[in-house]
């Protein structure tokens, strides 16, 4: 997995490129970027990939320790082994979109994933804008059902691999619309815009990787309307890498050391972001309960409001 990152390292700085080169012909940069931004997200990727070296190192040991208990070991000629790969594709994006889901729905893992999400730009830096204590904090455990059913480790950060580089170029503003067949089926700048976004109808929606049709079965998904804002709800303000790398887990800590009772320091720990023992915080849940109370009241004022319209039976 690591080669296949790396290696790409060339593509990104040509495509950053080329994205910034349109972006200014269509003078359209100063919305699309922030030198001061993407300076940050470069600097987070960079600190991924040199702590990638070791903390990287984890995941095929892991996979290789539950291979030796696998159930099935997929055959390794004939025609099999294409249906393998075409299945080990399915299995990763399925592990992924659940990885993803549970990184926003669950402040351990949000802790580490909300680094991607800290940029207030979406453009191809975001994309490089990425955690460095994931692998640490164990991501890699929502694919250990792989190896158990005979997917090998080989196989697998494989296709991690090419869920990742599938999307670098869905973090881009250049890119609207794609046809509508391939928007149905897989994840496009225009839904994976709606995820980064902050605003409450977008919150937690499209996990997807690579395909979309995830998040329609599962009840995530979001079409593009509004532009997004793009950022966290409540923004950290900072370009520091190390600060933008470590700020969430330094509020969990604190949240656990003050809490008032154990079940508490669970929640902080355990709970979905935003979530607080005496409410003085809102959930994603919380806050999109609320716009939709707010919708329903304006409704209900709106509808007592008007005025009665008798029907008429001139004819004009």
């Amino acid at each position: 997995m690591k080669n296949l990152i790396v290696m790409a390292i060339p593509g990104f700085v040509i495509l950053l490129i080329a994205e910034l080169v349109v972006a200014y012909l269509q003078k359209k940069h100063d919305e699309y970027f922030d030198a001061k931004d993407t300076a940050s997200s470069l600097s987070m990727g960079i600190g991924n990939v040199i702590i990638g070296f070791i903390s990287k190192a984890i995941i095929p040991v892991a996979l290789a320790f539950v291979y030796d208990f696998r159930f099935f070991t997929f055959p390794e000629h004939g025609w099999w082994p294409w249906m393998a790969w075409v299945l080990c594709f399915f299995a990763d994006d399925f592990s992924y979109y659940w990885f993803h889901r549970t990184s926003h729905s669950v402040r351990y893992f949000w802790a580490s994933h909300v680094v991607h999400h800290s940029s207030q730009k979406y453009n191809l830096g975001t994309a490089l804008r990425q955690t460095w204590t994931g692998n640490l904090s164990g991501s890699w455990l929502f694919w250990l059902w792989m190896p158990l059913v005979g997917f090998t480790p080989t196989m697998i950060t494989t296709m991690m691999a090419i869920s990742l580089l599938y999307q670098f170029w869905i973090h881009t503003e250049i890119i609207k619309k794609m046809p509508k067949l391939i928007e149905f089926i897989f994840n496009t700048p225009s839904h994976h815009r709606v995820h980064h976004a902050s605003d409450v109808k977008y919150l937690d929606r499209n996990h997807a990787g690579i395909l979309i049709i995830w998040d329609r079965m599962f009840g995530t998904f979001v079409e593009e309307e509004e532009h997004p804002t793009y950022g966290l709800t409540k923004n950290i303000e900072t370009h520091n890498p190390f600060i933008i790398a470590f700020n969430e887990w330094g509020a969990v800590i604190k949240d656990i050391w003050n809490a008032p009772t154990f079940r508490a320091k669970m929640g902080y720990l355990f709970g979905p972001p935003g979530w607080s023992h005496d409410g003085s915080r809102k959930t994603s849940a919380q806050l999109r309960a609320e716009l939709r109370q707010l919708a329903s009241d304006q409704v209900k004022t709106n509808t007592t409001n008007d005025p009665i319209v008798k029907p008429t039976t001139e004819l004009v």
